[in-house]
């Protein structure tokens, strides 16, 4: 059932307006529920349940879309792309999900008379020569920061705000709603869904761009510039192996809001032009043996059990890519019968076939250390049992009766390492959505879970008053968000990124929609802080999904822990 926006009144008389009247310069229409009559306009572009018109008569405000999705097969069955046409119908507010926002359509198209034929179609251009959307703020309802608490404080579909398509990138798409536009100068800045849908950014004004040619999240920008190239009009398959940073050819399409986010449904498939290299350098950051460089990794190693496919890909990350560091942090161990679910709590074998693996392909032989949890209470796949865990190298450190005490072999050096995995965003809404600002799932629960550590890590402190700690894992959270910004204000800790000078834009492991973002995190005192390094090891985001291992990239410091 196809669900519409409620309108208070319905007009019983048809009313003869233009297009842009009908879409008019916000984000729900004057004539929700309208019956109209005589609408005049060219189909742009056709699909199998519907058509797009554009105004014949278009005005000069930038806020009003000149073109509108006529809903109907029965209706699309009798216009051809480059007809100009006049129909009556009723005016609708649809979506599919009471989080999405709005698209303006017309349905029970009546009365179409083909007035020409043949007329020419050209496209509006997004890119050099013509429009660029603005590229940090989404909408005016978002107190200047998407992650602004409470999410879900207003909606775009009760506010209903003015578009203003110069200051917000959500106003700026919704302005073009429904038109046929070419997008030039494309960069893939995702990995293709299983559906073929990539996101893409062109040759239009960015922030954020990273070295791989992505788009990195930072402070207060999420990158509302770029957009999600959708399924195509004409029943052909987009590729599914498109891969971040690979060059796209030039497309033509519809923009529109689909399945939460502004997409352009492209005439026909998105083509790669030009592949982006997957071959990743393995780290320069390598321990000599020594408290004066140590190595610490961090890998959210993605269900990780004894019989998953990845394991051995991972293992040669670890031997090969990391170069075998001294302690490596590890998120999402499974227990040794993986997702079954029948009491199995311990990961020894998850961990020994990992720990094997790594030495025969190269790597160091690792012992391991974890703790096993009660049976199907830490979240993750049901009956997993997932948890964090270490690998260390014993000829260089071993683990003291303290939790979260090392010691370098020669017993000379000590320091603290806390492993982290934060509850998971689950229950977020779209960035792109209709409640606003948008819903940062579980964000209360992770601060909470914050304050728990970054009191672990004074208590520390208060026995130590200089003591070498290392916070790092999984923290499912952004360092510009409330949760880190607790943490690193409570714990004392500084982020390592910060402490070695990392470009704000090369901070990233992993990628989701639009964005190249950090949600793995490595925090260290003081006394660690000089001459600090740290890497990203981008073995998973550089390549296509099938070829992933992992949907976290693993990090990788180096670090002096002499007292």
């Amino acid at each position: 059932m196809r669900a519409f926006y409620a309108t208070a009144l319905l007009l019983q008389t048809a009313l003869a307006v233009t297009i842009n009247e009908i879409t008019g310069d916000r984000y729900i229409s004057p004539y929700a529920g309208s019956q109209i009559t005589g609408l005049k306009g060219l189909v742009t572009a056709k699909g199998s349940s519907g058509f797009y018109l554009r105004s014949t008569s278009a005005d000069s405000d930038d806020r009003t879309s000149n073109s509108v999705y006529v809903y109907g097969s029965s209706a699309t069955e009798r216009v051809a792309v480059g007809d100009i046409i006049t129909l009556s119908g009723k005016v609708t507010e649809y979506r599919s999900s009471s989080k999405y926002v709005y698209s303006t359509e017309i349905e029970s198209a009546t009365d179409i008379e083909v007035i020409s034929s043949d007329n020419t179609v050209t496209p509006i251009v997004i890119g050099k020569g013509g429009l660029s959307p603005p590229t940090e703020q989404f909408t005016s309802l978002d107190n200047g920061d998407v992650f602004s608490l409470p999410g879900n404080s207003n909606q775009l579909s009760n506010a209903n705000p003015v578009l203003d398509p110069t200051a917000y990138g959500m106003d700026f798409w919704q302005s073009l709603s429904g038109e046929l536009a070419t997008l030039s100068g494309l960069t893939a800045i995702s990995k293709a869904n299983s559906y073929g849908d990539t996101w893409v950014i062109g040759d239009w004004t960015v922030t954020g761009k990273n070295e791989r040619g992505g788009l990195t999240m930072t402070a207060k920008d999420s990158n509302p510039e770029a957009i999600l190239i959708g399924s195509p009009l004409d029943g052909s398959d987009n590729p599914t192996d498109v891969k971040l940073g690979d060059t796209l050819e030039d497309i033509t399409g519809i923009i529109t809001q689909a399945y939460g986010f502004y997409s352009l449904l492209p005439l026909t498939a998105l083509t790669v032009s030009e592949p982006s290299a997957t071959e990743v350098s393995k780290t320069s950051l390598v321990s000599d043996g020594t408290c004066k460089a140590i190595t610490v990794s961090d890998y959210n190693v993605d269900n990780l059990s004894p019989d998953s496919s990845t394991l051995t890909g991972i293992a040669k990350h670890i031997a090969t890519y990391l170069q075998s560091p001294t302690i490596v942090f590890l998120q999402e161990i499974q227990d040794n019968d993986g997702s079954t679910d029948d009491g199995v709590v311990s990961a020894n074998l998850t961990l020994s076939t990992l720990a094997s693996s790594i030495a025969e392909q190269g790597g160091v032989q690792y012992e391991f250390i974890d703790i096993d949890p009660t049976d199907d209470t830490n979240g993750g796949e049901h009956g997993g049992n997932i948890r964090c865990a270490y690998l260390y190298n014993p000829d260089v450190v071993h683990r003291k009766p303290l939790v979260a005490q090392w010691e370098t072999v020669d017993g000379k050096n000590s320091f603290y390492t806390i492993n982290v995995h934060m509850t998971s965003k689950y229950g977020s809404s779209s960035l792109e959505g209709d409640l606003r600002p948008p819903v940062n799932g579980w964000v209360a629960t992770r601060t909470s879970q914050a304050k728990v550590v970054a009191a672990f890590v004074t208590s520390i402190f208060a026995e130590v008053a200089d003591a070498r700690v290392i916070a790092a894992g999984d923290w499912n959270e952004y360092s510009f968000v409330q949760p880190l910004e607790v943490f690193a204000s409570e714990s004392g800790l500084q982020e390592i990124d910060e402490a070695a000078g990392v470009a704000a834009t090369e901070r990233y492991t992993y990628l989701y929609n639009q964005n190249c973002e950090q949600l793995d995190h490595m925090f260290i005192s003081s006394a660690l802080a000089t001459d600090a390094k740290v890497e990203h090891v981008h073995v998973n985001t550089w390549v296509s999904t099938a070829d992933q291992r992992s949907d976290h990239d693993p990090t990788v410091a180096l670090l002096n822990v002499c007292e």
